[in-house]
């Protein structure tokens, strides 16, 4: 499809064909544009892990502890060798000594005791995993709340030589546009993490977790002390590498990326340029102006004569109808009546002036329509 230059022109198609085969030109493009890619790894890893750490949650891993506490002597229910050996090393509990029986009167004394809790390394280690991941989440998601922005260049270069008949014309054209991008995240992206924030709800309904906020557990800091549960186990070793790949990716961001094509243009963009080019040629170098330039230089001379012979033969007529007028009426008549007429000659320019515009108007359409086709 090209812009019917012929058409708008109004000239003959022959010779706008003739034009454009003379037309040696080269079209050379340079497109850049910004291109966000999502980091969508750490929702995978994510999602792989939750599984593993769910059954590490259920599995209630717990230890059995020795609880040790100091009571009054009427209060202990089972004296122990550790309340024995405690009290030995603490005389100063001792109440009564029979030195005859060697009986020991204590009035107060270590009462220890066992007890299986969930409070373990392993099981905190799991809490705080929880918690690093919702935090993670929050970074990601406050990233996102700002629209990536991007730039979006093209450049084209335009060369031409024609040798037209007697003319050699030249062309050399350059095109820069910029556009301001905006790509937002998908939706997939969105849906995502809802689902793993659900899966999130889920852990911290397990009877461990909650056990684990009531007794205000500690959170484990980095490095992890990496206990035979925590290397051994292979639910408690996915949970391992996604700890160690959230704390190393904390400050992850999606990438912008660039892509740059340079190429040369030979297909209807190439043409359009071209049958562009042809319409400049029209509006500068006219052959109607050219002919009307020529004609205007002869008319001029043949013109002024004809007025010099006109101007003579009115004023014999004036004089031959006013015998008596002096010189300077003579002058004066003619002052008045060439003030008259060139008032009436600035008035009458309006139509014209007008009409002038609404042709250029017409034109104009012309114009546009042809190249919306």
């Amino acid at each position: 499809m090209g812009l019917n230059i012929t058409k708008l022109a109004n000239m003959e198609s022959d010779r706008s064909e003739e034009f454009l085969g003379k037309v040696d030109s080269k079209l050379m493009m340079d497109i850049n544009k910004s291109q966000i890619v999502e980091n969508d790894e750490w929702i995978d890893m994510i999602e792989f892990s939750i599984p593993y750490i769910e059954k590490a949650l259920i599995k209630q891993i717990k230890n059995i502890v020795t609880e040790e506490e100091i009571i009054k002597i009427e209060l202990i229910k089972k004296v122990t060798v550790e309340s024995v050996k405690h009290l030995s090393k603490n005389v100063n509990f001792v109440d009564q000594y029979d030195q005859n029986s060697g009986e020991v009167i204590p009035k107060k004394i270590l009462n220890a005791y066992k007890e299986e809790t969930f409070i373990t390394y392993e099981n905190r280690f799991l809490y705080t995993l929880i918690k690093l991941i919702e935090d993670y989440i929050y970074i990601r998601q406050k990233d996102n709340e700002s629209e990536y922005k991007g730039k979006n260049n093209q450049e084209a270069n335009y060369q031409a030589e024609i040798k037209y008949k007697k003319e050699k014309i030249k062309v050399n054209l350059d095109y820069f546009a910029e556009s301001t991008t905006g790509i937002k995240k998908s939706k997939d992206q969105e849906e995502r993490i809802k689902n793993i924030e659900k899966s999130l709800k889920m852990l911290k309904a397990t009877e461990i977790y909650q056990t684990l906020v009531a007794k205000k557990a500690t959170y484990v800091k980095a490095p992890l002390k990496m206990t035979n549960v925590l290397l051994k186990n292979v639910n408690f070793q996915y949970a391992v590498k996604l700890w160690n790949y959230l704390s190393e990716q904390m400050e992850i961001k999606d990438k912008a990326i660039n892509e740059n094509k340079e190429y040369e243009e030979k297909g209807l963009s190439k043409k359009l340029v071209d049958e562009n080019i042809y319409l400049l040629h029209l509006i500068f170098k006219n052959n109607n102006i050219e002919q009307s330039l020529k004609g205007k230089k002869k008319n001029a001379i043949e013109d002024k004569k004809m007025r010099k012979e006109m101007t003579d033969s009115l004023i014999e007529k004036i004089i031959e109808l006013n015998p008596d007028m002096t010189d300077k009426e003579l002058k004066q008549l003619i002052a008045d009546k060439l003030l008259v007429m060139k008032t009436k000659k600035i008035i009458s320019l309006k139509p014209i002036e007008d009409r002038f515009k609404e042709e250029m108007d017409k034109y104009m359409s012309r114009v546009k329509e042809v190249r919306l086709k």
